[in-house]
């Protein structure tokens, strides 16, 4: 197995490059993100994950308040939006967002005046509580011009997925468009998060779903006495990495995503 060096400021990449250094603050990061995400869609990769913390660069998930956190999610998304799309492909460009309210806030906050088409995945209903909502037919949403469509963070409600999956099969395959989800936790689901006999729809997806999708870029962090970072940036490989000092090292790496038990229970502990 080949060390990756430590970082250091010199900070380069290509399409071919895999030494992707993890960044120093989110300004950098969104920039990887960026070249990544292009990368990929180079590569004629259409259907792509980006998953990163929104709290800090070193933080997990639950560290903000679930609210705070798609907040921060939604300025990223917002930045990443000027960084990677021309301005010729804003009105190309429709955002999902997972409910019609949150449309309207990020239209009144960070989104105000852009170009880009603004929607919702789910309409809850007074079921909310229970993890119903009102189901939305993507194909009467989708537009002949729209190109990309871009998910934002589909996972506070078990039926956003589905949706996206809906969202794919009749607006995605056999088409040119692009589908990228930004901050869906799809390690949820991954994971066995929803118990199978329980939510079988989303077991489904685990099995038929997700492995379709190309990690565009990854960041997930482990706390504790052997913690660490699971980190990918397209198209190098994955690489689990110990922060030492102000650096972050890598100790182990693999073409393919190891779970999350295997890093937290395996990689880590022996590294």
């Amino acid at each position: 197995m080949r060390r990756l060096r430590a970082s250091s400021d010199s900070r380069t990449s290509t399409s071919t490059e895999i030494d992707v250094e993890f960044p120093v603050d989110y300004s950098e990061l969104l920039e990887q993100v960026k070249v990544a995400t292009q990368s990929a869609l180079m590569d004629s990769k259409h259907l792509l994950e980006i998953e990163f913390p929104t709290a800090g660069l070193d933080s997990v998930s639950g560290d903000d308040e679930g609210g705070i956190e798609m907040n921060s999610s939604m300025t990223l998304i917002r930045e990443f939006c000027r960084r990677f799309l021309k301005p010729e492909e804003a009105t190309r460009t429709r955002i999902f967002f997972p409910e019609a309210k949150e449309v309207e806030f990020a239209k009144k906050t960070v989104f105000e005046g852009v170009s880009f088409k603004m929607d919702y995945l789910t309409k809850p209903s007074l079921l909310e509580d229970f993890g119903f909502g009102t189901k939305v037919k993507m194909v009467k949403r989708v537009q002949p011009t729209d190109e990309i469509f871009l998910v934002a963070y589909p996972y506070f409600n078990v039926d956003e997925m589905l949706v996206v999956e809906e969202l794919y099969k009749d607006a995605v395959v056999h088409t040119d468009r692009k589908l990228i989800i930004f901050n869906g936790e799809l390690d949820r689901i991954r994971s066995g998060y929803y118990p199978p006999f329980f939510y079988p729809k989303i077991a489904a997806l685990a099995r038929n779903f997700l492995p379709k999708f190309e990690t565009a870029y990854y960041i997930h962090n482990f706390k504790g006495r052997v913690g660490g970072t699971l980190f990918r940036s397209y198209p190098g490989p994955w690489q689990v990495l110990r922060k030492v000092g102000d650096k972050h090292v890598c100790i182990h790496q693999q073409e393919t995503m190891p779970s999350l038990k295997e890093v937290a229970l395996s990689i880590l502990p022996s590294a």
